[in-house]
């Protein structure tokens, strides 16, 4: 039986279910990423995308697929930034982050729990992720981003999302970005508060942004984070990079994002 056969016999309408799926990989000895870029090929879609169906169409889903995205920073907003991912069905993603889970990470960090004190946050990303969605493909790298290893780390990303906790650490990225002609998805939360801006290759977007700053920590460090605040600017920022990668809406470019959750207040600043 061909690849063609059996997909025109499993599927309902354009939808085949995981146990389908599983039976196909095992039948042609497909791994599960070539497996479901072959579904998508023929214009079937996984049931697992179902609901993405009315916003992104088949062809968009192997977009999404085929696209590989860096996340620097796998804690408050990098936790919730690549379970979206996964679940969104981008194939390829770097985790970047070479921090252990704490006890104060527990109030806030989607990857964290007690039984994962003192595990590396990329090993806890590839843990969720193969169980939420086998299809990704997950590199962790368990490093400190800087200008030295920034380039090695990025290869080939069609996308980079900015999840760091630092701010010498998010200029780093931006240079490295434009150096390798690379989009950038910033985002950067503090108590009740956050923002969010796409940096194009060339722009000087975070340099604006942080002209002022003079050393030491951010205004994190003073306001701090609860729980619902990573997953608000994380969300927007997946958002953003779900349209960059399959060239839809209109992004946050030259305008920034600010998000005020005490007061339930969104507005657009001008860069």
């Amino acid at each position: 039986m061909s690849v063609k056969r059996f997909l025109a016999e499993k599927a309902e309408g354009i939808l085949l279910n995981w146990a389908d799926q599983r039976e196909m990989m095992a039948r042609f000895e497909l791994e599960c990423c070539t497996a479901e870029e072959l579904i998508l090929q023929s214009g079937y879609l996984p049931t697992r995308y179902q609901r993405n169906q009315q916003m992104i169409s088949t062809e968009q889903q192997l977009q999404l697929l085929q696209s590989k995205v860096a996340v620097v920073g796998c804690g408050g907003l990098g936790g919730y930034i690549l379970e979206e991912l996964a679940r969104l069905g981008v194939g390829q993603i770097v985790a970047i982050d070479p921090d252990l889970f704490e006890e104060s990470n527990l109030n806030r960090q989607l990857l964290s729990s007690l039984k994962l004190l003192g595990t590396a946050k990329v090993d806890a990303a590839v843990a969720r992720i193969a169980e939420i969605n086998p299809v990704v493909r997950v590199c962790p790298i368990a490093e400190a981003f800087d200008k030295k290893n920034g380039e090695k780390m990025l290869a080939a990303a069609d996308l980079v999302i900015d999840a760091v906790d630092n701010i010498p650490a998010r200029l780093d990225l931006a240079e490295t970005c434009t150096q390798m002609n690379i989009p950038l998805v910033h985002g950067a939360i503090a108590g009740w508060f956050g923002q969010v801006v796409t940096v194009f290759p060339g722009e000087q977007t975070l340099q604006k942004l942080y002209a002022n700053w003079s050393g030491g920590k951010g205004i994190e460090a003073g306001l701090g984070n609860p729980s619902f605040t990573p997953a608000v600017a994380a969300s927007l920022q997946v958002a953003e990079a779900c349209k960059l990668l399959l060239g839809q809406g209109e992004p946050l470019q030259g305008k920034m994002l600010s998000i005020n959750l005490l007061d339930m207040q969104f507005d657009e600043i001008p860069l």
